[in-house]
């Protein structure tokens, strides 16, 4: 089973950088292979809304920039799931991250479909005073949504948390992949 883990956040030893570590050892732990994808480490441009609107997303379900998109976007079509883990900007997920999803969505709605259907787990990881972690995962379900994705959880990793939630992510990880092996317990 192979799982895409995408992840964005500039500081690679930071809380984000930490869940996304313990989530995948998890992983590792019930036996899923993992495909890491560091947003920041891509060059993602954001969505042009080009041809009056809908370019080649709809026409084709491709874009047209030559950048990082298209290879990682058959990464997550190849992926049996996918996880989410983002650090929280402003209440919301970080702009590569926003980026990428956006243009994934267009090509998505507009024609593919690839993705519709595939369980997927979202962590967002605020500093600070916390408060954006609930926001960013909801906007992260919404996005998800209009693709036909399922969030199976959704994780808010604060400071004020992290003793007892990057272990529990650990667990978590090892429960999805054994879910993602032997079936779900949801009804939607």
């Amino acid at each position: 089973m192979r799982i895409a883990v995408v992840w964005s956040s500039p500081n690679l030893h930071g809380l984000t950088a930490a869940a996304k570590d313990r989530f995948c050892c998890g992983l590792r732990k019930a036996g899923a292979e993992i495909e890491e994808i560091h947003m920041n480490k891509l060059r993602l441009e954001h969505c042009q809304a080009c041809g009056n609107g809908w370019g080649t997303c709809a026409s084709k379900g491709t874009c047209w920039k030559k950048d990082d998109f298209q290879e990682t976007y058959e990464k997550l079509v190849n992926a049996d799931g996918i996880v989410f883990v983002s650090a929280v900007y402003w209440h919301d997920i970080t702009e590569c991250m926003k980026a990428f999803l956006d243009r994934l969505r267009r090509c998505e709605t507009a024609r593919n479909h690839f993705l519709a259907g595939k369980r997927c787990f979202l962590i967002a990881c605020a500093g600070g005073t916390g408060l954006g972690a609930i926001e960013c995962l909801h906007n992260m379900e919404e996005t998800l949504k209009h693709m036909e994705m399922r969030a199976y959880d959704r994780i808010p990793v604060i400071r004020y948390n992290k003793e007892y939630i990057l272990p529990a992510l650990e667990t978590a990880g090892a429960v999805y992949a054994d879910r993602m092996e032997h079936g779900f317990d949801m009804q939607y």
